[in-house]
């Protein structure tokens, strides 16, 4: 062999060799977004997308998989919209890690991270999501997930009345918050994964102190029905539509008493007593916690936005009475998505937070009534329906 063709043999391997060596191992995952996000406006004034994206480490030999950090790129930019670090996805993923321990996905495992995006004000929302996640496998190993490609619903979320007659409210486990009982519960059932209470929240009553019970009480594990603001208000229809379930009869638990497990995960074993109204196509909003004897509505009943469906109470899974509210896909609990929606307006007073609730901590002050249109309550902000 010539010594030019040698040369340009060894030049070539070489080159071959630099590539190989350039390039990142493809990590052995399956990575998807099992329900397709939708934009919609916060009550911060910004646009947000908000959906799961599920990692399967896929072998048994392959040993743990630990994601250091996970960027979400819109189209075909080459600048993240988002970019989280090792820290923020021990945050936003389930099973969570113990604490301060970065997220580890072992062999034949799945793990799901709960991804918030603030679009930038005034920039528009992207078409499709690519995720690009950096593992480091066995022997310090690093493996590449560049792909995972999802299309953005371009459905604009439905605009609704309100779910209660008047006065203020907290919105407490709400969109944003994925370590809620909403956002952060999947229901299995049938050879089907969903999160059906997504953009959920309970609506819980407060006086002008942002305070649940009335004053007075001097122990609140013995208070009653009557001492809390929100209890026995009326719940009303927030568009037109069809009752497409309903439940009475439920008791109701004391306030703040201890919870028994539910006996399934559907709306029969969660709600209580319950109406879900089919408000569009394929579109259901569902009241759960009703005050027991309190409906005025039956399954296949034509209603009108504003009217009269119940009043709030403390019946099913509920520690204190207030309104579970949310939007699905379908009529049932189990099997459904939840979607996102926005009140056509809303009275906007600050957040709030659990313990000022009660009265602990430093107080809580409303901040300066603002007057709201088309957006969506965030989690845990005081708002009032006029």
């Amino acid at each position: 062999m010539g010594k030019h063709v040698a040369g340009l043999i060894l030049v070539s391997l070489m080159g071959w060799v630099s590539i190989a060596v350039a390039q990142q191992a493809l990590a052995p995952v399956e990575a998807r977004v099992p329900f397709a996000p939708t934009a919609f406006m916060g009550s911060d004034g910004l646009t947000h997308l908000a959906y799961e994206l599920d990692i399967t480490n896929i072998y048994g030999d392959t040993g743990p998989l630990k994601p250091q950090s996970l960027k979400v790129y819109g189209d075909d930019a080459s600048v993240p919209l988002v970019s989280f670090s090792a820290v923020d996805l021990a945050d936003m993923t389930r099973p969570a890690p113990a604490e301060h321990a970065p997220v580890s996905i072992d062999s034949g495992k799945r793990a799901v991270m709960y991804v918030w995006i603030t679009l930038p004000k005034g920039g528009l929302v992207p078409r499709t999501l690519r995720h690009r996640i950096e593992f480091v496998a066995a022997k310090n190993k690093t493996e590449l997930l560049d792909g995972a490609r999802v299309t953005v619903n371009t459905v604009t979320p439905l605009a609704i009345g309100p779910p209660l007659r008047g006065g203020w409210w907290m919105a407490h486990e709400g969109p944003g918050n994925a370590h809620s009982h909403h956002w952060g519960s999947l229901v299995a059932v049938n050879g089907m994964v969903t999160i059906p209470q997504r953009y959920a929240f309970d609506l819980v009553g407060v006086d002008h102190r942002g305070h649940a019970m009335r004053t007075g009480i001097k122990d609140i594990t013995k208070s009653r029905y009557a001492d809390w603001i929100g209890y026995g208000v009326d719940v009303i229809a927030v568009a037109d539509g069809v009752v497409s379930d309903a439940r009475d009869g439920e008791e109701e638990h004391l306030p703040l008493s201890p919870q028994q497990e539910p006996e399934s995960l559907t709306a029969h074993g969660l709600f209580g007593n319950y109406v879900v109204l089919e408000i569009a196509p394929g579109v259901f909003a569902g009241y759960a916690h009703l005050q027991r004897g309190s409906l005025k509505v039956h399954v296949g009943d034509h209603v009108r936005r504003g009217q009269l469906l119940g009043h709030l109470g403390q019946s099913g899974s509920s520690s204190a009475p207030h309104l579970h509210f949310q939007l699905a896909n379908a009529a049932t609990f189990e099997g459904s998505e939840g979607l996102p929606f926005v009140f056509d307006h809303f009275d906007f007073l600050g957040p709030e937070t659990e313990a000022q609730l009660f009265g602990q901590g430093e107080p809580w002050a409303p901040l300066p009534v603002e007057h709201r249109q088309a957006q969506l309550p965030l989690n845990d902000v005081v708002i009032g329906f006029p």
